[in-house]
Protein backbone atom coordinates (compact mmCIF):
# COMPACT_ATOMS: atom_id res chain seq x y z
CA UNK A 1 0.00 0.00 0.00
CA UNK A 2 2.80 2.41 0.80
CA UNK A 3 4.14 2.04 -2.73
CA UNK A 4 0.76 2.91 -4.22
CA UNK A 5 0.45 5.90 -1.90
CA UNK A 6 3.89 7.15 -2.91
CA UNK A 7 3.06 6.76 -6.60
CA UNK A 8 -0.26 8.56 -6.16
CA UNK A 9 1.42 11.45 -4.33
CA UNK A 10 4.10 11.83 -7.00
CA UNK A 11 1.51 11.79 -9.80
CA UNK A 12 -0.59 14.34 -7.92
CA UNK A 13 2.43 16.64 -7.48
CA UNK A 14 3.22 16.52 -11.20
CA UNK A 15 -0.40 17.02 -12.27
CA UNK A 16 -0.83 19.96 -9.90
CA UNK A 17 2.40 21.50 -11.17
CA UNK A 18 1.45 21.07 -14.83
CA UNK A 19 -2.00 22.50 -14.12
CA UNK A 20 -0.39 25.44 -12.36
CA UNK A 21 1.91 26.04 -15.29
CA UNK A 22 -1.00 26.03 -17.68
CA UNK A 23 -3.39 28.15 -15.65
CA UNK A 24 -1.57 30.56 -13.32
CA UNK A 25 -1.42 34.21 -14.20
CA UNK A 26 2.11 35.59 -13.98
CA UNK A 27 2.24 38.35 -16.51
CA UNK A 28 4.92 40.99 -16.49
CA UNK A 29 2.65 43.36 -14.55
CA UNK A 30 2.10 40.80 -11.78
CA UNK A 31 3.80 41.88 -8.53
CA UNK A 32 2.77 38.94 -6.36
CA UNK A 33 5.07 37.05 -4.01
CA UNK A 34 5.78 34.22 -6.46
CA UNK A 35 6.57 36.56 -9.36
CA UNK A 36 8.75 38.82 -7.22
CA UNK A 37 10.86 36.11 -5.58
CA UNK A 38 10.84 33.27 -8.12
CA UNK A 39 10.04 34.54 -11.62
CA UNK A 40 11.74 37.96 -11.75
CA UNK A 41 15.19 36.75 -10.58
CA UNK A 42 15.26 34.12 -13.33
CA UNK A 43 14.03 36.65 -15.88
CA UNK A 44 16.84 39.02 -14.89
CA UNK A 45 19.41 36.21 -15.05
CA UNK A 46 18.29 35.08 -18.52
CA UNK A 47 18.35 38.66 -19.84
CA UNK A 48 21.76 39.36 -18.30
CA UNK A 49 23.33 36.22 -19.74
CA UNK A 50 21.56 36.71 -23.07
CA UNK A 51 23.16 40.13 -23.43
CA UNK A 52 26.49 38.77 -22.16
CA UNK A 53 26.38 36.09 -24.88
CA UNK A 54 25.60 38.64 -27.60
CA UNK A 55 21.88 37.88 -27.74
CA UNK A 56 22.24 34.09 -27.55
CA UNK A 57 19.25 33.36 -25.31
CA UNK A 58 19.43 29.63 -25.99
CA UNK A 59 22.86 29.52 -24.39
CA UNK A 60 21.57 31.74 -21.57
CA UNK A 61 18.77 29.23 -20.84
CA UNK A 62 21.28 26.36 -20.81
CA UNK A 63 23.60 28.16 -18.39
CA UNK A 64 20.77 29.16 -16.01
CA UNK A 65 19.42 25.59 -16.13
CA UNK A 66 22.84 24.22 -15.19
CA UNK A 67 23.21 26.77 -12.38
CA UNK A 68 19.82 25.76 -10.96
CA UNK A 69 20.74 22.08 -11.12
CA UNK A 70 24.13 22.72 -9.52
CA UNK A 71 22.42 24.61 -6.67
CA UNK A 72 20.02 21.69 -6.16
CA UNK A 73 22.76 19.06 -6.53
CA UNK A 74 23.68 18.72 -2.82
CA UNK A 75 20.04 18.01 -2.00
CA UNK A 76 19.74 15.49 -4.83
CA UNK A 77 23.00 13.75 -3.86
CA UNK A 78 21.74 13.42 -0.31
CA UNK A 79 18.48 11.95 -1.60
CA UNK A 80 20.43 9.48 -3.76
CA UNK A 81 22.53 8.40 -0.79
CA UNK A 82 19.42 7.93 1.37
CA UNK A 83 17.72 5.91 -1.38
CA UNK A 84 20.78 3.70 -1.76
CA UNK A 85 20.93 3.09 1.99
CA UNK A 86 17.20 2.34 2.00
CA UNK A 87 17.66 -0.10 -0.87
CA UNK A 88 20.31 -1.96 1.12
CA UNK A 89 18.07 -2.18 4.17
CA UNK A 90 15.08 -3.32 2.12
CA UNK A 91 17.10 -6.06 0.43
CA UNK A 92 18.43 -7.21 3.81
CA UNK A 93 14.95 -7.48 5.33
CA UNK A 94 13.25 -8.86 2.20
CA UNK A 95 13.37 -12.57 3.22
CA UNK A 96 11.65 -11.77 6.55
CA UNK A 97 9.05 -9.56 4.89
CA UNK A 98 8.32 -12.12 2.15
CA UNK A 99 7.83 -14.85 4.75
CA UNK A 100 5.44 -12.72 6.79
CA UNK A 101 3.50 -11.71 3.67
CA UNK A 102 3.03 -15.37 2.78
CA UNK A 103 1.74 -16.04 6.29
CA UNK A 104 -0.65 -13.06 6.12
CA UNK A 105 -2.09 -14.25 2.78
CA UNK A 106 -2.50 -17.80 4.08
CA UNK A 107 -4.01 -16.73 7.43
CA UNK A 108 -7.83 -16.56 7.52
CA UNK A 109 -8.20 -15.23 11.07
CA UNK A 110 -8.31 -11.41 10.94
CA UNK A 111 -6.95 -11.11 14.49
CA UNK A 112 -3.91 -13.22 13.60
CA UNK A 113 -3.47 -11.22 10.39
CA UNK A 114 -3.27 -8.02 12.44
CA UNK A 115 -0.77 -9.69 14.75
CA UNK A 116 1.39 -10.65 11.76
CA UNK A 117 1.13 -7.10 10.39
CA UNK A 118 2.38 -5.80 13.73
CA UNK A 119 5.31 -8.19 13.45
CA UNK A 120 6.03 -6.74 10.02
CA UNK A 121 6.11 -3.23 11.49
CA UNK A 122 8.55 -4.57 14.07
CA UNK A 123 10.84 -5.75 11.27
CA UNK A 124 10.75 -2.29 9.71
CA UNK A 125 11.66 -0.73 13.05
CA UNK A 126 14.45 -3.25 13.64
CA UNK A 127 16.08 -2.34 10.34
CA UNK A 128 15.47 1.40 10.72
CA UNK A 129 13.05 1.65 7.80
CA UNK A 130 10.05 3.98 7.86
CA UNK A 131 7.42 2.48 5.50
CA UNK A 132 5.51 5.79 5.51
CA UNK A 133 8.51 7.78 4.29
CA UNK A 134 7.65 9.23 0.90
CA UNK A 135 10.96 10.85 0.02
CA UNK A 136 9.15 13.61 -1.88
CA UNK A 137 10.73 16.61 -0.13
CA UNK A 138 13.32 17.23 -2.89
CA UNK A 139 10.50 17.24 -5.46
CA UNK A 140 8.44 19.69 -3.41
CA UNK A 141 11.44 22.00 -2.98
CA UNK A 142 12.17 21.97 -6.72
CA UNK A 143 8.62 22.77 -7.81
CA UNK A 144 8.53 26.54 -7.10
CA UNK A 145 12.08 26.94 -8.49
CA UNK A 146 11.37 25.10 -11.74
CA UNK A 147 7.93 26.71 -12.11
CA UNK A 148 9.46 30.16 -11.63
CA UNK A 149 12.03 29.39 -14.33
CA UNK A 150 9.22 28.24 -16.64
CA UNK A 151 7.43 31.58 -16.34
CA UNK A 152 10.68 33.50 -16.73
CA UNK A 153 11.10 31.81 -20.12
CA UNK A 154 7.46 32.13 -21.14
CA UNK A 155 7.18 35.82 -20.24
CA UNK A 156 10.38 36.93 -22.00
CA UNK A 157 9.55 38.32 -25.48
CA UNK A 158 13.27 38.59 -26.23
CA UNK A 159 13.51 34.79 -26.19
CA UNK A 160 10.65 34.35 -28.65
CA UNK A 161 12.43 36.43 -31.30
CA UNK A 162 15.73 34.52 -31.23
CA UNK A 163 17.02 31.31 -32.76
CA UNK A 164 19.36 28.73 -31.22
CA UNK A 165 20.88 25.90 -33.26
CA UNK A 166 17.97 24.77 -35.44
CA UNK A 167 15.38 26.08 -32.97
CA UNK A 168 13.16 29.10 -33.15
CA UNK A 169 12.95 29.58 -29.38
CA UNK A 170 9.49 31.18 -29.53
CA UNK A 171 7.85 28.41 -31.61
CA UNK A 172 7.06 24.74 -30.88
CA UNK A 173 9.58 22.22 -32.22
CA UNK A 174 8.84 18.52 -32.43
CA UNK A 175 12.51 17.45 -32.44
CA UNK A 176 13.50 19.13 -29.16
CA UNK A 177 10.16 18.05 -27.67
CA UNK A 178 10.87 14.41 -28.52
CA UNK A 179 14.43 14.78 -27.23
CA UNK A 180 13.17 16.15 -23.88
CA UNK A 181 10.81 13.15 -23.51
CA UNK A 182 13.56 10.65 -24.36
CA UNK A 183 16.03 12.29 -21.98
CA UNK A 184 13.58 12.18 -19.06
CA UNK A 185 12.73 8.54 -19.77
CA UNK A 186 16.45 7.68 -19.78
CA UNK A 187 16.87 9.70 -16.58
CA UNK A 188 14.18 7.58 -14.91
CA UNK A 189 15.82 4.35 -16.10
CA UNK A 190 19.17 5.48 -14.67
CA UNK A 191 17.55 6.47 -11.35
CA UNK A 192 16.19 2.92 -10.94
CA UNK A 193 19.63 1.78 -9.79
CA UNK A 194 18.70 2.95 -6.27
CA UNK A 195 15.38 1.06 -6.25
CA UNK A 196 14.61 -2.48 -5.20
CA UNK A 197 12.95 -4.79 -7.74
CA UNK A 198 9.59 -4.21 -6.02
CA UNK A 199 10.01 -0.43 -6.11
CA UNK A 200 10.94 -0.59 -9.79
CA UNK A 201 7.64 -2.35 -10.52
CA UNK A 202 5.70 0.19 -8.46
CA UNK A 203 7.36 3.14 -10.22
CA UNK A 204 7.09 1.73 -13.74
CA UNK A 205 3.99 3.77 -14.55
CA UNK A 206 5.63 6.89 -13.14
CA UNK A 207 8.63 6.37 -15.41
CA UNK A 208 6.33 6.53 -18.42
CA UNK A 209 4.00 9.28 -17.19
CA UNK A 210 6.67 11.89 -16.55
CA UNK A 211 8.18 11.97 -20.08
CA UNK A 212 4.74 11.61 -21.67
CA UNK A 213 3.45 14.66 -19.78
CA UNK A 214 6.58 16.63 -20.67
CA UNK A 215 6.06 15.80 -24.36
CA UNK A 216 2.34 16.63 -24.26
CA UNK A 217 2.97 19.93 -22.49
CA UNK A 218 5.83 20.86 -24.85
CA UNK A 219 3.93 20.13 -28.06
CA UNK A 220 2.39 23.63 -28.13
CA UNK A 221 4.96 25.39 -25.96
CA UNK A 222 7.87 27.56 -27.13
CA UNK A 223 10.94 25.46 -27.98
CA UNK A 224 12.81 27.22 -25.16
CA UNK A 225 10.87 25.09 -22.64
CA UNK A 226 11.71 21.58 -23.91
CA UNK A 227 15.28 22.87 -24.39
CA UNK A 228 15.34 23.66 -20.68
CA UNK A 229 13.88 20.22 -19.85
CA UNK A 230 16.31 18.40 -22.15
CA UNK A 231 19.32 20.13 -20.60
CA UNK A 232 18.01 19.61 -17.04
CA UNK A 233 17.29 15.92 -17.70
CA UNK A 234 20.76 15.39 -19.18
CA UNK A 235 22.28 16.98 -16.09
CA UNK A 236 20.24 14.61 -13.86
CA UNK A 237 21.58 11.60 -15.78
CA UNK A 238 25.16 12.80 -15.24
CA UNK A 239 24.34 13.55 -11.59
CA UNK A 240 23.02 9.99 -11.11
CA UNK A 241 26.25 8.62 -12.61
CA UNK A 242 28.31 10.78 -10.24
CA UNK A 243 26.16 9.67 -7.30
CA UNK A 244 26.64 6.04 -8.21
CA UNK A 245 30.42 6.49 -8.33
CA UNK A 246 30.40 8.31 -4.98
CA UNK A 247 28.06 6.16 -2.93
CA UNK A 248 27.86 2.65 -4.37
CA UNK A 249 31.57 2.12 -3.65
CA UNK A 250 30.95 3.29 -0.09
CA UNK A 251 28.06 0.86 0.31
CA UNK A 252 30.18 -1.98 -1.11
CA UNK A 253 32.96 -1.17 1.37
CA UNK A 254 30.45 -1.27 4.22
CA UNK A 255 29.03 -4.62 3.15
CA UNK A 256 32.38 -6.34 2.54
CA UNK A 257 33.62 -6.28 6.18
CA UNK A 258 30.27 -7.55 7.44
CA UNK A 259 30.49 -10.50 5.01
CA UNK A 260 34.02 -11.34 6.18
CA UNK A 261 32.83 -11.39 9.76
Amino acid sequence: MKGKSKLLLLITIILVTISGLAGCSTGSDDTGFFTTYFVNPFTAAIHFLGELFAGNYGLAIIVVTLLIRLALMPLMLKQYKNQLEMKGKMEKMKPEIDELQRKIKAEKDSAKQKELQMQMMGIYQKHGVNPMSMGCLPILIQMPILTGFYYAIRNSPEIASHDFLWLSLGSPDIAITALAGIVYYLQFKVSQSTMTAEQQKQMKVMGLMSPIMIVMFSMNAPAALPLYWAVGGTFLIIQSWISRKLYQKTETTKVAPSIQK
